[in-house]
């Protein structure tokens, strides 16, 4: 995804389409064809790849921090995670570009008959805010201890533009050693039934600097055996994560790994541009599943972050696997 695609959106539905249906006709015809698709998201999307801002963005920032890491949120779009680095370093390793670009929650439903990039579009509430720059709005956000944070907001309809006053987004964010941990919740409260599609738990957008993604897909999962590393181009990219957590490191070996139990398939890239928090380049992942959004729709998950090569990104999100659940989201 880009600076204006909060989650891969139209890269990632036009990609993912057109795989399934030239899926057939052998790796020649899909190489031209990903070439084509290439050279089409450059000449349609070229707001994307500038990878500019819609707008200036004011913050209203939020810190975590127990002394060996640091997490900070944006109380201005929604509470989103803009922020997460290691002490006494303090350097931030994620990218919020834009009000589509930090670690946050996306849904994806029906075309609902607005436009984005000149392009018919769909129901897609986003926790940050929408193309346009427009802010989420804040409900309730409260720190109940040092080591624990609490947003609740309203997500914005990403093209549209609208407050979708129907879904609630919240999070619950929990500092432990060097590990964050991270309970997302979306609650629908709308009457609409959308149909079964592909959903963002949750959209990671990370700093270009980190340029390669390390993860484990073999059929041996928590072995020991060796971890992949590769780097992911442009537009998305599908990948498997047996061991359920994937990174991004730099040029030192170290990076930003996540844990998403309950979740083993991905979607992928690196858009070029500039690096730093604020820069126009990114790379990105989401672990991905097929849900429905109808009546009654209510969805918890939890993810956890740490900073580290790959070797400690895999022990500790091992030790968390092993380790006794927590509270459920209900007692919170």
């Amino acid at each position: 995804m880009d600076a204006v695609f909060p989650g891969g959106r139209a890269a990632f539905y036009f990609f993912r389409l057109s795989r399934r249906k030239i899926r057939k006709k052998g790796k020649v015809a899909l190489s031209r064809i990903e070439q084509c698709m290439k050279l089409l998201l450059f000449l349609f999307f070229p707001t994307i790849l500038a990878a500019k801002p819609a707008a200036p963005m004011v913050m209203q920032e939020k810190f975590l921090s127990n002394g060996q890491i640091k997490i900070g949120v944006d109380l201005s779009s929604g509470g989103s995670i803009f922020w997460f680095s290691e002490l006494p370093s303090d350097q931030n390793l994620l990218n919020h570009c834009d009000r589509g670009r930090f670690i946050q929650q996306s849904y994806y439903g029906k075309k609902d008959g607005s436009m984005w990039a000149k392009k018919p579009w769909r129901w897609n509430p986003v926790q940050g805010g929408d193309y346009k720059g427009k802010p989420a709005q804040v409900l309730e956000s409260r720190v109940n201890s040092e080591q624990e944070l609490y947003v609740k907001s309203v997500p914005v309809n990403w093209a549209g533009g609208e407050d979708l006053k129907e879904c609630i987004m919240e999070e619950w964010i929990t500092l432990k050693g060097v590990t964050a941990q991270i309970h997302f919740r979306f609650t629908y409260l709308g009457t609409e039934t959308h149909p079964p599609t592909h959903q963002e738990l949750p959209a990671v957008f990370m700093d270009y600097a980190l340029t390669d993604m390390v993860f484990y897909s073999g059929d041996k999962p928590w072995t020991g055996a060796p971890i992949a590393e590769e780097r992911p181009g442009w537009p998305n990219e599908s990948r498997t994560s047996t061991e359920q957590w994937a990174g991004y490191v730099g040029a030192d070996g170290r990076g930003l790994g996540v844990y998403f139990p309950g979740n083993s398939k991905l979607t992928s890239y690196r858009h070029p541009g500039p690096s730093g928090p604020l820069g126009g380049g990114c790379s990105y992942f989401a672990p991905v599943t097929t849900m429905q959004i109808k009546p009654g729709f209510v969805h918890d998950y939890t993810i956890s972050l740490t900073i580290g090569t790959a070797d400690e990104m895999r022990a500790r999100f091992h030790a968390l696997l092993q380790s006794a659940p927590t509270s459920k989201p209900d007692e919170r």
